[in-house]
C-alpha cells in the first residue's frame, strides 16, 4: 500500500484501536460537515438533495460486496440488521457462538423468548473460532441458520465462509456479522444469505453508517418483522393503510436515515473502492505481522491466530507478569493507543498505520522490563 492512502487520514501513528473504532478520512469529514451546513440552509431543494447521498451509499456498499442495490439496505449499525434477522426467522434452531460480541447474542435471546426462534450455543476452543468442524458437530435437521462473524473480535480468528457454507448446505441460512473485516478482509461474502456492517470501524467513515446485503433466499425465507413505513410499497403514499413490504433488501428499512451521516459514508466507501480491498488487506496483514513479531519478543502470549488463513487486522495478546491496565499506560507513555479489556490487549493496525508504530510498541514493552 503507497503512502498516498494514509494521506487521507489524521490519526496519529500509534493510533491501534481500529477494531473498535476507525477515525474518517478528511473526505468522510469533509462530506459530514458541508451535509450539515447544507442542512442549516435548507430550502425547497435541500432535502431531496441531501438523500441522494443515500442512493450513492447503497450503490458503493453493494459494489463492494459483490452484490447489487436491490439487495442492499443501509442501517444506522450492525444491531439493527442482526435484529431483523433474528426476528425474521420464523421457527427452528439456530446455532450462534457463545463466544460471540453481546451484539450477536442478544437479538437471539430476544427471538427466543417471542418463541420466533431457538439459539443453540456452540463452544469454541481458546482461539474463539467458529470451524466447520465445530458447526458440523452441533447440526441436526431443526437446524435453520448459522450466525457467525466474519472475524472474531476478541482474537481476531477469521472464519472460512465458504466451508461454513459447504457444511450447513443450501437451504440453511448463513448470517455474517461482518464488522470486522468488511472492507479490510477479501472475503466470499457472496455465499452469506445476510451480510451485516457497521461503518464506524475498518469501514471508517463513522458512528450511525452501515448497511446489510440480502441473498434472495433470505428474502424468501426471512419474515419482515421490523418493516416500517420506509421499507413499504407506495412509500410516499399516505391513505392510512398498510402496504406490502418492498420485495428487495428495502423492507428492513424502519425510517428514514441520516443523509448528513450517509454523506460520510459515501466518501468513506469510496475510499475503499479506490485503494481495493485486497491492497488494504495486504497492509495490515504486513503490519501485523511486523507487531505478532514484536510482541513475542518481549514474551507475549498470543491469543490470535498465526495461521494467514485464520488471522484478521487483529492481535491479542497478554503479557505475563503485567496487568494489561499496566501494559496500557507504557504504550500510552509511547503515543500507542491499544483496545484495553481486563484480561488482555488488542493490537489492530490499517493500512495508513506506518512502521513506526513497531518501534512504538517495542518501546513499551521493553520499558516494563526495568
Amino acid at each position: 500500500m503507497s503512502a498516498s492512502y494514509a494521506d487521507h487520514f489524521d490519526a496519529p501513528a500509534g493510533y491501534l484501536d481500529f477494531a473498535r473504532f476507525g477515525p474518517p478520512s478528511r473526505e468522510a469529514v469533509a462530506a459530514l460537515a458541508r451535509a450539515a451546513e447544507e442542512s442549516a440552509r435548507a430550502d425547497h431543494t435541500t432535502v431531496n438533495g441531501l438523500m441522494e447521498a443515500e442512493r450513492r451509499a447503497r450503490q458503493a456498499a453493494a459494489r463492494l460486496a459483490g452484490s447489487d442495490v436491490e439487495h442492499t439496505v443501509l442501517l444506522p449499525n450492525t444491531s439493527t440488521g442482526l435484529f431483523h434477522a433474528a426476528l425474521g426467522v420464523r421457527a427452528g434452531t439456530v446455532l450462534v457462538s457463545r463466544t460471540e460480541f453481546p451484539s450477536n447474542h442478544y437479538p437471539w435471546r430476544r427471538a427466543a423468548e417471542l418463541g420466533r426462534s431457538t439459539a443453540r450455543w456452540l463452544e469454541p476452543g481458546p482461539g474463539g473460532g467458529v470451524t466447520p468442524e465445530l458447526v458440523r458437530a452441533a447440526l441436526t435437521d431443526d437446524v435453520v441458520a448459522l450466525s457467525v462473524s466474519a472475524v472474531d473480535f476478541r482474537t481476531g480468528f477469521r472464519v472460512d465462509l465458504a466451508a461454513l457454507r459447504e457444511v450447513i448446505g443450501p437451504d440453511r441460512l448463513l448470517i455474517v456479522d461482518a464488522i470486522q473485516g468488511f472492507g479490510v478482509a477479501a472475503m466470499p461474502w457472496e455465499v452469506a444469505d445476510v451480510v451485516v456492517t457497521g461503518g464506524q470501524k475498518w469501514l471508517r467513515a463513522g458512528w450511525s453508517t452501515g448497511f446489510a446485503v440480502l441473498s434472495d433466499r433470505a428474502l424468501e425465507l426471512l419474515e419482515p418483522v421490523l418493516t416500517g413505513w420506509t421499507g413499504v410499497e407506495d412509500v410516499a403514499r399516505f391513505d392510512g393503510e398498510e402496504h406490502p413490504p418492498a420485495p428487495n433488501a428495502g423492507r428492513w428499512s424502519i425510517t428514514n436515515l441520516s443523509p448528513v451521516t450517509a454523506a460520510s459514508f459515501v466518501a468513506a466507501l469510496e475510499v475503499v473502492e479506490r485503494y481495493t480491498v485486497p491492497a488494504i488487506e495486504a497492509a495490515v496483514s504486513a503490519r501485523i505481522t511486523e507487531l505478532t513479531d514484536t510482541v513475542r519478543e518481549y514474551g507475549a502470549q498470543l491469543l490470535s491466530p498465526t495461521d494467514p488463513a485464520h488471522r484478521a487486522g487483529i492481535l491479542s495478546f497478554t503479557l505475563p507478569g503485567h496487568q494489561p491496565a499496566r501494559v496500557a499506560e507504557a504504550l500510552h507513555a509511547e503515543g500507542v493507543t491499544p483496545t484495553v479489556r481486563a484480561d488482555s490487549l488488542r493490537l489492530s493496525p490499517h493500512a495508513s498505520t506506518p512502521p513506526t508504530v513497531v518501534e512504538q510498541v517495542a518501546k513499551a514493552l521493553a520499558s516494563l522490563r526495568s
